[in-house]
């Protein structure tokens, strides 16, 4: 079936849409689109000429500009954990395979290609208007969300939209089916000796996406199979565990959370952790973090060979293999991983066979 045929083909149209928001007015929209059977981007897409115009994906014009726009909020998430980084989004790296936000607070690795869609939205709350500019991959999935605050300069947001204001501004879109990723294509019959030969052999962290794309292999996969000597299964509450003893200990660490455009990461020490029903929230200043420990299916400490020693990650991923949050420890450039760091996560509570899968 192609796009077109897709959007045709028992879509709701967008005055459907924009009537279901009417009904449903305090149904998160991530959730009413689900109910719809449309994606997020086709939601927002039916409110071109309501409080959403349609903007051109330029990487080089639209993040050199949000500097002038000062504080904002970043947003980035996938299905299970959302991460929120408030500050100035400065130090832009572009590329046209990977981009790269390298500010003090705001820290990204974007990945152009697989973003489909761009919106300029504004929602009148009655006491407030809120602005954002909302990203989508080709399959209607939100990669990046950027949020004005109350020091936002609004001249500045309002000159950037300006300058990448699309020319098309349908309130329907096309959609496409989610691209597979090579990387797992060979998970049932993982090469343990080439991947563990391999594994060795690094002398850098970023040399295990090649790993996993010569091998074609998922990073689940790898993980599971490699070996306990550098990989072993956690119990499922490592994640909560570690994130109280970094509090406790006041100790800096990485956070990433990520999709298939966009990794926004946080760096530094957490303090105000509030448990919410399944959720496991982080609210801090300047980082907000919303974790869904039901989604949490197997939880691994990972040790990977660098040419300065050896750097432990904390990884949890989701019943479908999918990798949900990261965490390292905050590391002093040129030098090895903090030794608290190395501490908390060798000790946390290893899983046991015995364990309800």
């Amino acid at each position: 079936m192609t796009n077109r045929e897709r959007l045709t083909q028992d879509r709701p149209s967008p005055e459907t849409i924009r009537q279901a928001r009417a009904d449903n007015p305090k149904m998160r929209e991530r959730d009413l689109a689900h109910l719809l059977g449309i994606s997020e981007a086709e939601f927002v897409a039916a409110w071109c000429g309501h409080g959403a115009r349609r903007i051109n994906v330029e990487f080089d014009r639209i993040f050199p500009a949000l500097k002038d726009v000062g504080e904002v909020m970043a947003l980035t998430r996938n299905e299970s954990a959302v991460h929120e980084k408030i500050g100035v989004f400065d130090n832009f790296i572009g590329g046209k395979h990977a981009a790269m936000m390298l500010g003090e607070t705001i820290d990204t690795r974007m990945f152009p290609g697989r973003w489909a869609y761009g919106f300029a939205v504004e929602k009148d709350d009655g006491d407030t208007v809120r602005r954002s500019l909302q990203f989508f991959d080709e399959a209607g999935d939100a990669v990046h969300k950027v949020h004005t605050r109350a020091g936002s300069d609004l001249n500045a947001w309002n000159r950037l939209i300006e300058t990448v204001l699309s020319d098309q501004q349908s309130a329907a879109i096309a959609v496409s089916d989610a691209v597979l990723d090579p990387r797992g294509a060979r998970d049932d019959q993982v090469p343990t000796k080439e991947l563990r030969d391999r594994w060795e052999r690094m002398t850098d962290t970023h040399q295990f996406v090649g790993i996993l794309n010569r091998l074609e292999i998922s990073r689940h996969a790898a993980v599971a199979n490699v070996g306990e000597d550098f990989a072993w299964r956690l119990d499922g509450g490592a994640v909560e565990a570690m994130m109280k003893l970094a509090v406790a200990e006041a100790l800096p660490i990485m956070c990433f959370v990520g999709n298939r455009g966009c990794i926004q990461i946080h760096s530094g020490p957490i303090a105000n952790i509030r448990l919410m029903g399944p959720w496991l929230n982080v609210m801090d200043e300047d980082f907000h973090l919303h974790l869904r420990t039901d989604h949490i299916a197997e939880a691994w400490a990972v040790r990977k060979p660098t040419d300065k020693g050896h750097v432990t990650s904390l990884e949890a991923y989701d019943a479908q293999g999918e990798l949900v949050i990261q965490f390292f420890g905050k590391r002093v450039e040129g030098q090895d991983e903090r030794e608290g760091w190395r501490f908390i996560v060798e000790n946390l509570p290893r899983h046991l066979a015995t364990d309800a899968a």
